[in-house]
Parts: C-alpha cells; structure tokens; sequence
C-alpha cells in the first residue's frame, strides 16, 4: 500500500511564498510521476504541475513562472515551492502518485490560503 503525506500548507499574504511538501511510503515503482493538484471550494480538481522520476516537468498555464516543482527521489519526495501568490491560488492542495496509467494514489490534502 502507499501512503503519501503533505505538508507545508497554511496562511500567506498576496505575493508571498510556501513550499509543500510529500512525502511518498509503501509499494513504489522506480519510474513514477509525482504531482500537485488543487480543488477551490465549488471547483473542480486542478492539475497544478508534474514531475516524472526522470525530471521532466508540466505545469498548468496559471502557475507558470510562479511555481516550481521538484523532486527528490532518494527520498520519495516532492516539493513545490510556490511564489507571488495570488488570492485565486487558494485552494486544498493535493499530492498525487502516478504508478501507471491506471494505479493512482492521493494524499489527504494540505490548506493554501492567500489572502489580499
């Protein structure tokens, strides 16, 4: 079983910065992609950005330039490290492993609160 835990969320004024973290335990394969989500009250979940086990990355055009995601795979970790913050980027923030195109697990989601 895999097990993933966030944290890093909280509270940030407009133009401020946070960094989640995940941390990923249990039954992982050596390539994986490993990602943030988002889902704001009424909203649907968001992709946010992705890194492979290889380092490649993906980002969704509203966080460009602002976020960056990393990873260290030695410790089955993922970073974001969130910059410029705006009101709109609150959201619950959720970590997500991707061990094939149909094994997928989630974290129980970390709070991001921008306030202006």
């Amino acid at each position: 079983q895999v097990q993933l835990v966030e944290s890093g969320g909280g509270l940030v004024q407009a133009g401020g910065s946070l960094r989640l973290s995940c941390v990923a335990s249990g039954s992982i394969f050596s390539f994986n992609v490993m990602g943030w989500y988002r889902q704001a009250p009424g909203k649907q979940r968001e992709l946010v950005a992705t890194i492979t086990s290889g380092g490649t990355t993906n980002y969704s055009d509203s966080v460009k330039g602002r976020f960056t995601i990393s990873r260290d795979n030695a410790k089955n970790t993922v970073y974001l490290q969130m910059n410029s913050l705006k009101p709109e980027d609150t959201a619950v923030y959720y970590c997500n492993l991707r061990l094939s195109p149909a094994l997928g697990y989630w974290g129980q989601g970390t709070q991001v609160t921008v306030s202006s």
